[in-house]
């Protein structure tokens, strides 16, 4: 699987110019068979109020931004996992979205929100799980999630080989804890951050593609960037770390839950 990053900036509030952006990004990435973009790509980040949030917010039904993304999968044959702000009745949702050329293929809600976004957005309402898409087990984080490690585990004994991680850090040690992630779980890791500044907001780049022992298989800096690797999804399945040592069945879970 040819796994990408798409590391930019999106222009706050101005879903258009978003998307005339991603325009050429996506097709700078064509070859890859799945792109991760950051976290609320089709809004921006740092929101005024609950209200403003809410007039720049989509539906997942009706949306001129994952409209955009569907044709996108359609005409290069990938797969595109994007955070999204999503609007539901009277709610909001700092969300995860997969899309392909089909349409939205799962959902999944940013279950522990940083600072504002306890203003903004309600806690996620949907249970973690993996998608089957192609042959590859799919889980889905968002941000902050990173700070909890009972989602990336619950993630991994659920089958997950691949954990997709929309983001917008601004705290500059986030990404350092990718790599243990990816090993204690052995699973392959996709944080796509993105670039800029928002008023009193500076976002940290430096995207991280991690694999299932820790390695570092790409990482960006701090400018508009594409990160792409061939992974094999399927050495996530190997969870031995020593001939007599497997990192889940080792567990104690006599002692601890």
């Amino acid at each position: 699987m040819k796994l990408a990053i798409i590391q930019f900036e999106p222009k706050f509030g101005d879903v258009l110019q978003t998307i005339d952006k991603l325009k050429s990004l996506l097709k700078k990435a064509k070859e890859a068979d799945l792109v991760v973009l950051p976290e609320l790509a089709n809004t921006g980040y740092n929101f005024d109020s609950k209200e403003q949030a809410f007039n720049l917010s989509e539906t997942i039904n009706e949306s001129v931004f994952l409209t955009f993304l569907k044709d996108a999968c359609k005409e290069y044959q990938f797969a595109v996992a994007t955070g999204y702000s999503e609007k539901e009745g009277t709610k909001l949702y700092n969300s995860s979205v997969l899309i392909d050329e089909t349409g939205v293929i799962s959902v999944y809600r940013k279950l522990h929100l940083f600072m504002n976004e306890k203003n903004i957005f309600e806690p996620g309402n949907i249970d973690l799980s993996v998608i089957d898409y192609k042959g590859v087990k799919l889980g889905m984080l968002v941000c902050f999630d990173w700070m909890f490690p009972e989602t990336w585990r619950k993630l991994a004994l659920l089958g997950a080989e691949l954990i997709l991680h929309p983001s917008n850090l601004v705290l500059p040690y986030a990404q350092s804890v990718i790599p243990s992630y990816s090993l204690v779980n052995r699973v392959f890791i996709a944080t796509a951050n993105r670039i800029g500044t928002e008023k009193e907001l500076t976002f940290t780049g430096q995207s991280i593609i991690t694999g299932t022992k820790g390695e570092v298989l790409a990482k960006a800096g701090l400018s508009e960037e594409i990160l792409m690797v061939e992974i094999d999804p399927k050495k996530a399945e190997d969870k031995m770390i020593t001939p007599l040592n497997d990192a889940f069945k080792d567990r104690r879970t006599d002692i601890y839950e």
